[in-house]
């Protein structure tokens, strides 16, 4: 199938779930991951009227969206060293995986020499897992506190990636986990600071947007099998 069908497919099945869970569609916001793929994929997507894109590296999106040109939106989605933080602040709308208040900082002060306020969430390591980024959840309510305090950053909710795990319904926990802390935290923080919930992936979106989900990144089942040759 070409990306533009792939799409629709995804864009039909977000629908369906939202309205399955008592939400409306629009609640929901696809984020295109187009990782290892070309910008000639991402105009393809684009052309079909896909505006969010998300992107897992500095150095390969840095290349792909001066290619693309105006027009989407980029969401920095992958873990991010502090000492990329001055490009990604000039690259990105959104970076959605602050996950220490020095990475925070770096963006902040990037962000104000832009003369930008740029978007933010924290990713939060609901699943416990050593080899992935993210915050624990029980300090993500301290690091929300000082990110909300950052002039140059706008704070807008959590991220999450839970463990792969073949029935999606097993990620269903965690998703439910990540909605439940950005509730409690959110208590303490400016209005919207808690109003996205980015997670879910191809393979378990749908559960994702029941337990709250309103950014979905999804790649494979868009722009198809990821070469890393």
């Amino acid at each position: 199938m070409s990306i533009a069908a792939n799409l629709a497919r995804v864009t039909a099945r977000i629908a369906e779930a939202a309205r399955a869970s008592g939400r409306k569609p629009e609640q929901v916001r696809l984020v295109a991951v187009s990782k290892t793929h070309g910008p000639e994929a991402v105009k393809a997507a684009q052309s079909a009227g896909q505006i969010l894109f998300g992107e897992n590296y500095v150095q390969e999106a840095q290349d792909k969206i001066a290619a693309v040109g105006p027009g989407p939106s980029w969401h920095f989605i992958g873990h991010l060293q502090s000492n990329k933080a001055r490009v990604a602040a000039e690259l990105f709308d959104v970076i959605q995986s602050v996950d220490r208040i020095k990475l925070a900082r770096a963006l902040d002060r990037r962000a104000g020499e832009l003369g930008r306020r740029l978007g933010v969430l924290l990713q939060v390591n609901v699943g416990g897992e050593a080899q992935k980024a993210g915050c624990a959840p029980e300090h993500a309510a301290a690091l929300a506190q000082e990110v909300a305090a950052l002039e140059h950053l706008e704070l807008s909710g959590l991220m999450t990636m839970p463990p792969f795990f073949n029935d999606p319904e097993r990620a269903r926990p965690m998703f439910a986990a990540l909605r439940r802390l950005a509730e409690e935290i959110g208590r303490d923080l400016p209005p919207g600071a808690m109003r996205h919930l980015s997670m879910g992936m191809s393979g378990d979106y749908e559960a994702a947007i029941s337990e709250g989900a309103t950014l979905v990144r999804v790649g494979t089942a868009i722009f198809g099998e990821r070469d890393y040759t």
